[in-house]
């Protein structure tokens, strides 16, 4: 992690000097982490400081670590809405870009004021815990944080903390596209061996969607018994709807209190667009969404133990809800939750949209038939790359999907190739002849992206990227790895599900003691 040059702190936008502090401050997180010489440390602080005032002067303002300086150029906050001139736009709804290559996580670290993920943090990580990163680590699924150095200091000092994630049960069938940030909230469970809950926010779906309660909370139930197919530790684990959990637990309704009273309505319309026209009880949800991020919430884990740092993996649309949530925190006596963000699982018509459980055909459901994974179609359209494709260009836009709080898990029956063939976007040339002289475009290929998501050998993903890059592989080749892959994961998954009965799900969604080591 290199400094920032001696006499260069002052200069550059506001926004360059916004990253410079954010990369000194982790270079002296990173220094009295491994105990450096104190010289070093306090020149390292000295510069932080230079930097902080340098931002005063240029800005007017104090330097907030979640908020990057407004970019006139793009007239907004420089955070949910900068979508002009070809920007991307995220927010916990909707996800647009122009570019086959999907999202620019790049300039969406910086357009939000979090702190990419490097190499640094992955090999403590790996010291820490004295595991392998996971795959979504060593690959850049998760790939910007906040506060992680944090998590990791409480860990070496044997000081406790606990995750929290989520879902929003917006249909009975949940897709492969949810099972990311559950299948790497259990590896954390594992490796950390921490109590873990998770909000299944039935209320929201139920304000933002055309659901009464009963269905809303029938799809909590539903969903519920994917999450806990993903393997979680019923020991260390509470499952909770929002519906039931807040009527039930003065702990967290009053969390919920104390965070309404510190955000306004103003405030609620900057980060999130809502308008005058929307309900008040969309204006009020995102207190219900940060409140698990305070252990107080859960009185039957943590007592009235308002101490314990929350660590949250989410999809990086989900975090307008915990930037929100890191500014309340310090005013009502709470430490700030720390985030783990991941990429977003590209739907299979291409990486320009997400999957989503309203659109049947851009996802592989995990309660599809064969039959019905077969007859499944999909448009094809040009991107760079991949020349002669037809049909109309799909809207960049598409609904949220990995919400979370965000992404859950899913399940389905065995895939068929023909299935894959006819519905995964392909960066394949037009011909063999093409193909095999100027090779495929891994960039925008959906079947490699799918296999960087769940295929564990990284040799293995490494030859065939270079293969298909090379024209050796051909996309029927590439789609039929992906295949082999997809089939024993999902098989499995529904195999678990099917020894989930409705006793363990209420066992997990009952208010309990959780097993953890911490006092």
């Amino acid at each position: 992690m290199a400094d920032v040059p001696n006499g260069e702190q002052g200069c550059g936008s506001p926004l360059e000097l916004f990253k410079n502090i954010a990369a000194q401050g982790e270079l002296v997180r990173a220094l009295k982490a491994r105990n450096a010489a104190k010289n070093e440390i306090d020149s390292a602080v000295e510069m932080l400081l230079s930097l902080k005032m340098s931002y005063k002067a240029a800005t007017g303002e104090d330097y907030k670590a979640d908020y990057p300086p407004r970019d006139p150029a793009l007239g907004s906050d420089g955070g949910l809405d900068a979508t002009e001139a070809g920007e991307d736009f995220v927010d916990p709804w909707t996800v647009q870009t122009s570019s086959a290559k999907g999202i620019d996580y790049d300039k969406l670290i910086v357009r939000f004021g979090s702190s990419k993920i490097d190499k640094e943090l992955i090999n403590r990580i790996e010291r820490a815990t004295g595991q392998r990163p996971h795959r979504f680590l060593r690959r850049g699924i998760f790939f910007s944080h906040r506060d992680m150095h944090q998590i990791l200091d409480a860990y070496e000092n044997k000081k406790p903390f606990y995750l929290y994630t989520g879902r929003g049960p917006s249909s009975e069938a949940m897709h492969v596209g949810h099972l990311i940030p559950f299948i790497f909230t259990k590896w954390l469970q594992d490796v950390f061996n921490v109590p873990l809950v998770i909000q299944m926010t039935d209320d929201e779906k139920y304000l933002w969607k055309d659901l009464t309660l009963d269905q809303a909370y029938g799809y909590a139930v539903e969903n519920a018994k994917d999450i806990i197919a993903c393997g979680f530790d019923i020991k260390k684990t509470f499952i909770f709807s929002d519906l039931d959990y807040m009527g039930m637990s003065p702990g967290f309704y009053k969390n919920v209190v104390k965070i309404q009273k510190h955000v306004t309505f103003n405030q609620v319309k900057g980060i999130f667009g809502f308008t005058d026209s929307d309900c008040i009880g969309k204006i009020s949800f995102p207190a219900i969404q940060a409140a698990p991020s305070f252990s107080n919430s859960f009185p039957q884990i943590f007592r009235d133990r308002t101490d314990v740092q929350c660590l949250i993996p989410c999809a990086i649309d989900q975090d307008p809800y915990f930037r929100m949530t890191r500014d309340v925190a310090p005013r009502i006596g709470y430490p700030k939750p720390a985030l783990l963000h991941s990429t977003f699982f590209p739907a299979l018509q291409g990486a320009q949209t997400k999957m989503s459980a309203s659109d049947p055909n851009s996802s592989i459901f995990l309660t599809d038939t064969a039959k019905q994974i077969k007859t499944k179609r999909a448009p094809r359209w040009p991107v760079p790359g991949s020349v002669g494709r037809s049909s109309p260009r799909p809207p960049p836009t598409a609904r949220a999907g990995l919400h979370a709080q965000g992404g859950g898990p899913t399940s389905m029956c065995v895939l068929s190739l023909a299935q894959v063939n006819k519905h995964a976007f392909s960066g394949g040339r037009d011909t063999t002849e093409e193909h095999r002289q100027f090779g495929g475009n891994c960039d925008v290929d959906v079947s490699f992206m799918y296999l960087t998501f769940f295929l564990e050998d990284d040799d293995r993903l490494e030859q065939i990227r270079k293969d298909y890059t090379s024209g050796a592989m051909l996309t029927g080749e590439l789609k039929k790895e992906l295949i082999e892959v997809l089939q024993p994961l999902i098989a499995e998954h529904q195999a678990r599900r099917k020894e989930v009965t409705d006793e363990i799900v209420k066992e997990f969604m009952t208010p309990r003691k959780l097993s953890y080591d911490f006092e």
